[in-house]
């Protein structure tokens, strides 16, 4: 079959970044689904493991999203059938999803939303199993819940940013204030729905004061080392603190949570399948009810650059773009 990788760590940059390569079909395992990939997007993990990890044992194939058909089923599999649209992000111990067959756990897998094509369907899953698990499963907000209560995502055009906004909007009551520095991302996060846009360039304790809120939960997924003071300063005494980033641990002080009695909780999607914990199927869960969602007109793709076929020089325009920092919901490309 035919995949995308990398054979050695490189800038995107350089010739050999990503690479075609061809490698054999893959085998389901018991409760795995042989899924043609019909589409895929790219997340700021792609960038990170390509930068990162070394290739062992042949080159890595990276993707940690596909939206595609089953078309075969292992053993012990009971949740699908082949012939089934799916989509899922897959597991960062396993190939990854930038290849014309995949193998993946069912249990972290959903139906895909019959209203959205695959390439915006392709964009949902990691991001919206990260903002999910935040948001129910750190935050422990009870779906219904929320009432007189804020949250406040910085980074709110990103992709986890745009789902977690429309979640927390179609879920809970909580208003919500996201970040955005730019006219193109702070149309954006209102568009996915925030009540309130601040910029998280300037004084976001300043700006949080003149809107009259006092956030209980922030959600930190971009430049939490720059932005912890501020934080720490914002959030409302017993509130939460939520990180997806992967900031200096030297450099955030988190004495700066006690007086205030303040949680920190770190969100790790990967988690579940990484470990083969007792709930992973809860991933298949939520991406099914999140497709409901879809089909009621309650949640939308955060699809918002499609950057063609899939090829390796689209590929690493994703990649280039994902690197910028420039990014606003997803990209996604086409097999």
């Amino acid at each position: 079959m035919r995949a995308i990788g990398y054979s050695t760590s490189l800038p995107i940059s350089h010739a050999n970044a990503l690479e075609d390569f061809d490698l054999p079909d893959p085998v389901p395992g018991l409760r795995d689904l042989l899924v043609e990939v019909k589409a895929v997007s790219v997340n700021p993990v792609d960038v990170k493991v390509r930068a990162g990890v070394r290739p062992e044992n042949g080159p890595k194939v990276l993707g940690y999203d596909a939206s595609g058909i089953v078309r075969r089923v292992g053993r012990d599999v009971t949740l699908f059938e082949p012939g089934q649209d799916v989509y899922y992000a897959g597991a960062i111990d396993r190939p990854g999803t930038n290849s014309a067959l995949h193998v993946v756990d069912e249990r972290i897998v959903g139906r895909k939303p019959k209203t959205l094509t695959y390439a915006d369907a392709a964009a949902l899953p990691l991001t919206t199993i990260t903002a999910w698990e935040l948001l129910f499963d750190r935050f422990a907000i009870a779906q219904g819940g929320g009432s007189g209560e804020t949250l406040l995502v910085i980074g709110g055009a990103g992709g986890v940013g745009s789902i977690l906004i429309q979640l927390a909007r179609a879920l809970t009551k909580l208003t919500v204030v996201a970040t955005a520095s730019r006219g193109d991302s702070r149309a954006w996060v209102a568009a996915m729905g925030a009540h309130h846009v601040v910029d998280h360039h300037g004084d976001m304790p300043a700006q949080m004061t003149a809107l009259g809120a006092r956030p209980r939960y922030v959600a930190g997924l971009s430049g939490t080392e720059r932005h912890f003071p501020a934080i720490a300063e914002m959030l409302a005494p017993q509130g939460k603190f939520g990180l997806v980033d992967d900031p200096d641990p030297k450099a955030i002080d988190v004495m700066l949570l006690k007086h205030k009695a303040i949680s920190l909780h770190w969100e790790f999607m990967f988690t579940r399948s990484l470990f083969g914990t007792p709930d992973m199927i809860e991933q298949h869960r939520l991406l099914t009810r999140v497709a409901d969602l879809v089909e009621q007109g309650s949640i939308r793709t955060t699809a918002n650059h499609d950057a063609g076929g899939f090829t390796v020089e689209n590929l690493r325009e994703a990649h280039r773009l994902q690197e910028s920092g420039r990014a606003v919901g997803k990209t996604t490309l086409t097999l």
